[in-house]
């Protein structure tokens, strides 16, 4: 089951984003293979204000396991986080159901 975890960034935190983004890159990385689509949302000058995963995980519980030991949210980065199942219909431009 694919979960989509949307996260924002709590203000003035931009620090505490750089300071703790290899750890959190590193838990990306050695979980690749549950996570098929992530990066930063951005404002409008392309500053990074929260960040959007998709991840496969069999359960909401399991997807909400992954959000709670990433060391961006262990180091309270965020303000608010959202994690909701979704499906892909349409994927590079073709159309799955």
């Amino acid at each position: 089951m694919l979960f989509v975890l949307l996260y924002w960034d709590k203000p003035g935190r931009f620090a505490l984003r750089q300071q703790t983004r290899p750890a959190h890159l590193a838990y990306i990385k050695a979980h690749e293979r549950q996570v098929r689509h992530g990066g930063p949302l951005l404002d409008d000058a392309g500053q990074p204000i929260g960040s959007l995963l998709v991840i496969e995980a069999p359960d909401r519980a399991a997807a909400e396991a992954f959000a709670a030991n990433d060391p961006y949210v262990q180091a309270g980065l965020f303000e608010s986080m959202v994690i909701r199942a979704t499906r892909i219909v349409v994927k590079d431009g073709a159309w799955l159901e």
